[in-house]
């Protein structure tokens, strides 16, 4: 029984080893997806990359009508989903990861927070009163697939707590990323819109309340919640991190239970051949039965998280790197160099303020008695993760499509972007490399 239960136990946490070990591949798709966008933007084939991504695309039905632009329909629709996805990963954290309890969750928030204020601290004094003053929540993400494909490239130098601290960081980072995004990136609300999206969610919370399972219902709430919010003013991404909120996440058998039924189902299972397929009668009930139990402890949010991840790490996010990542250096004066307020303020507060605002907050908690720092883990090494945090490639570039529409500004700011991702990836690698021949060398 207890060996039952420890399985049913790993395959509740799959969701987490899915997570992790998927980076690698979808590390390195994303990057694939940003070196081809910026050959391409670079190229003599340059003209064609931008024309793709500005090409109109209208979808109308009766005398409603929506046209956007391709890459506004990655931006604001597909986009949709990768958010509902980190909206799942934010609830099960909250639920069962570790964020579920304060002595897991107390450190790497509080890092967080430092990861989040002094590098928008560092970008505003670049850019106070200036015309990038409204792009300070750029430098405030981390992009997770870069970042966690780093560590994992570093095998078993980093210690899992370590990788575990990241990934807890990265999502409570993901959620302030995903309040700025809300509360100070809306121009215009439009009252009736927002009032029908508020509706809509109603309903979605309804039905996981009357213990409604079953996620069509789900995924049909959530087209009519996103319109709502695209017609709202508010970023219609943020529908996809409400809705996922509403999703039941919790399993309706207590694993005693499964253990039980499930274990009386096989072995009353008749020994009957079926190398072709089931046409036994009583075979074919108990495998229904069977089938029941399974969908009593797995949840929707488990079943969504697990249909969705690949999707997105391997397809959404490098088509969204395609189509943002594009940065054209040639031609150009000096204000479209590396030498002005935005792309510093980028640079600095990713690569510098990242490092000093993850380890300075981390050290003041532990300091403080509030927060405890893992017992395999060096402030060394939390240094070097904090540096790795300073990739800020995804909800960056996302942040800055919605903070600027001068292209100057966008066109500095993920010069910034993709200048402080390449020296934080190498930067923070190198501090843990160096960190792990320091220790050799002590203990030999």
């Amino acid at each position: 029984m207890q060996e039952d239960t420890k399985r049913l136990r790993t395959l509740l946490i799959k969701p987490v080893s899915q997570f992790i070990s998927g980076q690698m591949l979808g590390g390195t798709l994303l990057l694939l997806a940003t070196i081809v966008a910026l050959f391409w933007a670079n190229s003599p084939w340059a003209a064609s990359y931008f024309h793709l991504w500005n090409t109109n695309i209208e979808i109308s039905v009766g005398n409603f009508k929506l046209a956007e632009s391709l890459g506004l329909w990655i931006n604001d629709g597909l986009m949709v989903i990768f958010f509902f996805v980190v909206g799942l990963e934010i609830k099960r954290e909250f639920l069962v990861g570790e964020l579920s309890t304060a002595q897991k969750a107390t450190l790497p928030i509080i890092a967080a927070l430092g990861g989040m204020i002094v590098p928008a601290a560092i970008y505003t004094a670049f850019n106070f009163g200036g015309d990038g003053a409204h792009g300070w929540g750029i430098p405030m993400a981390t992009d997770i697939a870069f970042a966690l494909g780093c560590v994992i490239a570093l095998g078993r130098l980093i210690p899992l707590s370590l990788k575990v601290f990241l990934l807890a960081l990265a999502i409570v980072d993901d959620l302030g990323a995903i309040l700025v995004i809300a509360l100070f990136y809306t121009d215009h609300i439009s009252l009736i819109s927002l009032t029908i999206g508020i509706i809509i969610l109603s309903v979605s919370w309804l039905l996981n309340i009357r213990g409604v399972r079953r996620t069509f219902p789900y995924a049909l709430l959530g087209i009519a919640l996103w319109l709502a919010f695209l017609l709202s003013g508010i970023h219609a991404t943020i529908a996809g991190v409400l809705l996922a909120f509403t999703i039941p996440a919790r399993a309706r058998y207590h694993p005693d239970q499964f253990v039980g039924e499930t274990s009386s189902l096989l072995m009353n299972f008749p020994e009957r051949d079926f190398n072709i397929m089931v046409v036994d009668e009583t075979q074919k009930q108990i495998l229904k039965e069977l089938k029941c139990a399974v969908d009593n402890v797995n949840t929707p949010l488990q079943k969504l998280e697990d249909a969705l991840y690949p999707f997105v790490s391997y397809f959404i996010i490098p088509v969204f790197a395609l189509a943002n990542a594009g940065v054209s250096f040639v031609g150009g004066g000096e204000e479209v160099g590396f030498i002005n307020p935005v792309t510093m303020g980028v640079v600095l507060g990713l690569v510098l303020g990242k490092q000093i605002g993850i380890t300075l907050f981390s050290w003041l908690a532990v300091r403080a008695g509030i927060a405890v720092l893992g017992e395999e883990v060096r402030w060394s090494q939390l240094w070097g993760i904090a540096g790795l945090a300073g990739i800020g490639f995804t909800m960056s570039l996302f942040i800055t499509n919605l903070a600027f529409t001068d292209p100057l500004l966008t066109y500095q700011a993920k010069t910034g972007i993709l200048s402080a991702s390449v020296i934080a990836a190498i930067g923070g690698t190198i501090i843990l490399l160096a960190d792990h021949l320091i220790q050799r060398r002590k203990s030999s």
